[in-house]
């Protein structure tokens, strides 16, 4: 449905539909109050054939919840659907439909003990040919419709299930034609479009924020000088009280020992508590 004024439309062929597979018929409609449901032909074909109708209040969405919550859920999922394979978001109402298709083939705890199909139908369903939406597939190309040299498959993208044909939608986005075809290889776990880079955190490189916590213990326990950009210019010396090592030579100290030893052991300290608090920092990281 491409816009509001198809609400009519859509609602004859679903009654015919309910009509001629399962032998009832709508007793009561219910909606909110947007102008598609109260047309004069639409209220002229409830009274005609004895249709109640049943609306919310006006800017009370709340009085209409169930199918309020079920559309906030459904495009939730879609969006999830097109983030998981990083699809555009012209495929929207690919995923949407798609989406619903999936839910009337999963069980729900509106219907008990049955998925909603199952109640509708009455059959068993068989959800073997269920694929993940937006995956990579390899459609096979007829031989009527190549030569010899010309390649087996053409790789497009798995955009949903056509109701009318028992057969997979591909979509290939180098030639923008969509195809049905039953003869379908699906890689499931491959995208068309490559996978964004994760926005760097606190410097870390290739967004990997554990290499980058990693580093920075290195920059506080690690004996050697650290190449990390804001890093201390001179190497790592320890716990060195009254002596300093120059080319490798020990010299005494002209400072008094006393002092130098609270310097250091307040540096020492001060270390200890940066080594902490990183140490906490990458426990709480690594639980993501």
């Amino acid at each position: 449905m491409k816009h509001k004024g198809e609400v009519f439309q859509h609602f004859l062929n679903f009654k015919a539909m309910v009509k001629n597979e399962k032998g009832v018929s709508i007793k009561c409609l219910r909606s909110d109050e947007g102008g598609e449901y109260f047309s004069n032909e639409f209220n002229e074909y409830l009274k005609e054939h004895g249709i109640q109708r049943k609306y919310s209040c006006n800017y009370s969405p709340q009085q209409n919840g169930i199918a309020e919550k079920k559309n906030r859920h459904i495009v939730e999922i879609a969006c999830a659907m097109l983030n998981e394979k990083n699809l555009p978001n012209y495929f929207w109402a690919e995923a949407v439909a798609t989406l619903v298709y999936i839910m009337n083939q999963t069980p729900t705890t509106a219907v008990h003990g049955m998925t909603p199909e199952e109640k509708f139908t009455g059959k068993k369903l068989d959800v073997s040919h269920l694929k993940v939406f937006g995956c990579i597939t390899y459609v096979h190309v007829p031989d009527e419709k190549r030569s010899k040299l010309d390649p087996k498959v053409e790789k497009c993208i798995f955009i949903g299930y056509f109701l009318k044909q028992k057969g997979y939608k591909c979509f290939d986005p180098s030639t923008q034609k969509l195809q049905v075809s039953r003869d379908v290889v699906f890689d499931e776990m491959g995208s068309w479009y490559s996978t964004p880079k994760v926005a760097e955190d606190g410097g870390a490189r290739n967004g990997d924020v554990s290499s980058n916590v990693e580093q920075k213990l290195l920059l506080i326990s690690g004996p050697k000088e650290s190449s990390i950009s804001g890093s201390c210019s001179t190497p790592w010396k320890g716990r060195l009280r009254s002596s300093n090592i120059v080319h490798g030579s020990s010299q005494t100290s002209s400072r008094n020992p006393h002092v130098d030893d609270e310097s250091n052991d307040s540096e020492w300290m001060k270390n200890q508590k940066s080594l902490q608090l990183l140490l906490l920092e990458f426990r709480w990281l690594r639980k993501f």
